[in-house]
């Protein structure tokens, strides 16, 4: 019998760590971050982690070895998850007159700050906007701006905080809202809106979230700076526990809504963890109903970071789903769907 060698035999002891990793992360989406918060950091790790096992399990099989059964019962364990992940077809229904649009964006103040060298770049979010043309538009860090250019809304409901400069959140609206309201969340400035929308004889209430954020930089050279992974873990497991009350107190209160309910917006967080999980409930998630690809929605070097969402009930269709990550204009990427209600 042939030895194995030294370089095998390390290879499968990180295989096993991952694959222990991984099955651990698989567990963190159903249990609340403030039990395990430096734990449930590991749900960000969830791509890497399928990814690295994938890897393992060819490296293995190529060699005609055992071991590739380990990975392969982890990915089997895990299969639910890939689609979160990663979608390889996409879906796209033909148009009909009873269907409407949706755009969920997180427009950084419309670069208020000058984070981007750009100048015109209110100019260009509403250029965006203007091409998908949707019906109802949900904007995150919303700021007032002459230079944006929606008036092709005749109804809208903005919710503003702050002193000096004003920011908050945006719904837009071509169809009459009927009923506005906002959830508050202890000490933070982030919260939720809502509008009651109708549309033709169909009633929907449409929440645009903004979760607690991580606040982990999109310069890798920033985040090596700071030489303080501890830190930065703390931090994380800290706005964890944070959107764990947030989501629970949006929770309760669309349980109580008797309308269907669309959710979109800024998560600020995985689709693998207890805050996703928790938000989705018994809705749809449009990126695994019609999607394709990574659906990225945040400009994040070198990851494909998905922390924007748009959730709808199951008597609303999903149509099409698109993100547009060519669209460079915010840290975020711009949501799109097409939606129609199910008829019997």
């Amino acid at each position: 019998m042939q030895q194995e060698s030294w370089i095998s035999k390390i290879a499968f002891f990180f295989n096993k760590v991952l694959a222990l990793l991984t099955i651990l992360a698989y567990i963190l989406p159903f249990l609340a971050p403030k039990l395990f918060p430096f734990l449930s950091v590991l749900t960000l790790l969830m791509p890497l982690f399928i990814i690295l096992n994938f890897i393992f399990f060819m490296i293995w099989v190529l060699q005609l070895k055992k071991k590739a059964f380990l990975s392969a019962v982890v990915l089997l364990i895990g299969f639910t998850f890939i689609s979160k992940f990663y979608k390889f077809s996409e879906t796209n229904l033909p148009e009909s007159s009873h269907e409407f649009k949706l755009m969920s964006f997180n427009v950084r103040l419309f670069n208020l700050y000058e984070w981007l060298p750009e100048k015109n770049i209110p100019e260009q979010i509403t250029d965006v906007i203007q091409d998908y043309n949707p019906d109802i538009l949900c904007l995150q860090e919303y700021s007032p701006n002459d230079a944006v250019r929606l008036r092709n809304f005749p109804y809208k409901h903005i919710v503003l905080h702050g002193n000096r400069n004003k920011y908050g959140q945006a719904i837009y609206s071509k169809f009459e809202i009927v009923n506005t309201g906002e959830i508050t969340f202890p000490n933070s400035s982030n919260n939720v809106i809502f509008a009651d929308i109708v549309n033709q004889k169909d009633t929907v209430r449409v929440y645009s979230m903004h979760l607690q954020s991580i606040k982990i930089s999109t310069d890798i050279h920033e985040r090596l700076d700071e030489n303080k992974s501890k830190f930065i873990f703390k931090r994380i497991s800290n706005a964890f526990k944070e959107q764990q009350l947030q989501s629970e107190l949006m929770k309760a209160h669309y349980d109580s809504c008797r309308y269907a309910k669309i959710v979109c917006g800024d998560m600020n967080n995985s689709a693998f963890s207890y805050v996703y999980r928790n938000i989705k409930d018994n809705m749809n998630d449009t990126f695994e109903e019609a999607g394709t690809g990574f659906g990225k929605s945040y400009n994040f070097k070198f990851y494909p970071a998905r922390i924007d969402y748009i959730f709808v009930n199951d008597n609303i269709k999903v149509k099409d789903f698109r993100t547009n990550d060519q669209v460079k204009l915010s840290d975020h990427f711009p949501l799109m769907t097409r939606l129609e209600f199910k008829r019997d």
